[in-house]
Formats: C-alpha cells, structure tokens, sequence
C-alpha cells in the first residue's frame, strides 16, 4: 500500500470516529473505526505522526487496559514502525456486550479484520498479556498474514486445575462488576498485581462500559492452547519479552524461545520496577527496535 494510499485511507477510516474526552495519553492519536468479521463495531488507534513507509506493527494491550497502555511505547518506536494501537474487543472503545462474541477465534479474526480494512496484506503483530494471545492464535489461523510477532509477558498455558480456576475466577470478577460496578470488582484484584499493571487498569477505568467489560470475562470459558507444542508451528520471527508473576510465568518464554526456529528471548522483561506507562515504553522500545533491525530483510517487505 502507498503513502498517499494509507494516508487516504485513514482519513476515511477516521471519518465519523469522535475522539470522545482529550486525554493527556491519546491527544495524539487518530482513531480508526472498523467492523469485525461478524460486523461488530471496532476501534483502533494509530499515532498521527506515524511514518506511512515503515513495517506495521499491531499492538495489543492487556486484559483489563485499553489502547492507552502502550501509546507510550507506541511513540518511543514511531521512527521505527507504524503502530497501531486497537482496543480489543470488549475494552476501550470497542465496546461489545454480547459474551457469546468473546473467543479466541473471534479476537484473531478482528486482527485479520482490521488488517483488511487498511488493505494491508501483512504486518508485524504483538502486544502484552492477552494480547500475546491473540497473536499467537492469530498466526497460527493465519500465517500468510503475520510476518513477525512482539510478545510481551507471555500468558501462562494452564493445565486442567488451572484452567478451571480461571473460569471461576472469571466468573467472580464479571459478578461483581454487574452487582457493584467496575472499580470494586477490580478493588481485591489490584493489591496483587504488578505496578505498572496496575497503573494501565487504573488508567483504563475511567474509559471502560462495565457491561462490556463484564461480558469480556467470558473467555475465561474458552481455552487458548493445551500445550506448548500446538505453537511449534510458529516459524516466523518472534521476539519474547518475559514476564514476571505466575499468569506470566518467565519460564515459559524462556522455553517457547528457545523452541521457536526464529525465536529471540529479551533480555530485559517485566519487574517490580517498572512504575508507569512511560516506563514500560522506555525500557521496551529498544529491545523491540534492536529485533527489527535484526530481521529488516524481513520486515523491509512488509510496508504499509
């Protein structure tokens, strides 16, 4: 796709899509609206200084924040790549209810979906926690499509007992938010995670629908992968930044980025340290610059 091809389309993209409250994190991004495959409608977000020339690369944030978490990082590799920055499914702006629409396989298929509405044909995918993911199930649908993966804090694969936990836990969270509203279901969640986690769901709040946010909760019931070997497939590129707590267990990268022809394991991942939005950008932007220089013969082919 051209430069005067995408900046067309995302003036026509942006069109009707009302930016809602400035906020110190997005005052910069344009907001593209789109449909998923099942005609639900989508939000993503893209820097309005982003190089058109440069490889995209699709950002996803986390369960619980929205597209806000990553603009920081999002900036930091502008000269690097063309980010977008979608809010998935049932966060941010993409609001949807519906918990029937909540799969994996329909969260990779709006990776797909936004794809096509820029006519591009193949990018870079990645994102943190359970945007990791959607990117996995992504390429593994779709590998013509995906030419490189950015996974950050790789989510655990659980076995039985784990995974029933998760249902349940689940379950009490989206009881909450429709008995007492979206802060205090998060209320006995927070203590426990991460800083910087907690510091991207605090952010994302003021924004969510709780219904939406409710109905999200239903993947819990779904099972992403039963074991590593169903990613051994992957023979794409694929930097892994590890994670730090036991839903991001860092041994689990350690052992999927080994197991990956392509595979790269960071050598800096998720820590105690890392405070803020912006210190997640500054500590990450390097590492996943450094990977696509590493693979520019790669990534050159792949402009937007």
């Amino acid at each position: 796709m051209t430069q005067v091809k995408w900046a067309a389309q995302m003036r026509h993209s942006s069109h009707g899509c009302t930016r809602g409250s400035p906020d110190r994190v997005s005052r910069d991004m344009m907001p593209i609206g789109y449909t998923g495959h099942d005609g639900w409608p989508l939000i993503a977000f893209i820097p309005e200084d982003a190089p058109p020339e440069a490889p995209v690369l699709v950002l996803m944030h986390g369960g619980g924040p929205d597209h806000r978490s990553l603009v920081p990082l999002a900036r930091r590799l502008a000269g690097s790549a063309h980010v977008i920055l979608p809010d998935i499914r049932g966060y941010g702006r993409s609001v949807c209810g519906a918990p029937a629409r909540h799969t994996w396989a329909q969260y990779a298929q709006d990776v797909i979906a936004l794809l096509d509405h820029l006519g591009v044909h193949r990018a870079l995918i990645g994102g943190a926690g359970l945007g990791t993911t959607i990117s996995l199930r992504t390429v593994l649908a779709n590998p013509e499509r995906v030419a490189g993966l950015v996974l950050i804090s790789l989510e655990d694969i659980e076995d039985d007992a784990a995974k029933q936990a998760e249902i349940a836990f689940m379950e009490a969270f989206a009881a909450r938010v429709r008995a007492d509203g979206l802060a205090a279901a998060w209320n006995p969640i927070l203590p426990h995670l991460s800083p910087v986690i907690g510091a991207m769901v605090r952010e994302a709040l003021p924004h969510a629908d709780p219904a939406s946010a409710a109905a999200a909760a239903a993947i819990g019931y779904d099972r992403a992968f039963d074991s590593i070997d169903e990613l051994l497939a992957i023979d794409v590129p694929t930097l892994i930044i590890p994670g730090a707590d036991w839903r991001h267990p860092a041994g689990l990268a350690k052992q999927l980025a080994e197991a990956l022809p392509n595979g790269r394991l960071a050598e800096v991942g998720m820590s105690t340290d890392l405070l803020t939005t912006d210190d997640f950008g500054r500590v990450f932007a390097p590492v996943i610059q450094t990977f696509l220089i590493e693979f520019s013969d790669i990534f050159s082919n792949i402009k937007s």
